[in-house]
């Protein structure tokens, strides 16, 4: 892996790291990046969707990272390994969230 690249090359990788991380939790689970409007050419919003459940919820903040922060350190394996983290421990959510729903049927 490298360092670098425009908006939207940056933009698909990222989408492709969600998306594997997410999955390694919950095979159903789905990265969605945002990189458009007011974000375009500045920053992403990382949320991951269950069929109709987004996590971080859509009343909620997204996972914002900065353009220059992901160009720079996609090459990084202690910042990947970090937002790895991030990504499989929000997907673990999912999993969360119905057992306490079957909990308290």
């Amino acid at each position: 892996m490298f360092s670098g690249g425009d908006y939207a090359e940056v933009a698909r990788w990222l989408q492709n790291f969600v998306a594997s991380h997410a999955k390694r939790e919950n095979l159903r689970v789905e990265g969605v990046v945002d990189a458009v409007g007011p974000r375009a050419g500045k920053s992403y919003g990382v949320r991951l969707r269950l069929g109709a459940r987004l996590l971080p919820p859509a009343d909620e903040a997204p996972i914002d990272l900065a353009y220059r922060d992901v160009a720079a350190n996609r090459g990084s394996l202690v910042w990947c390994t970090e937002l790895a983290a991030r990504v499989r421990g929000l997907a673990g959510g999912f999993a969360e969230a119905s057992r306490r729903s079957r909990q308290s049927a």
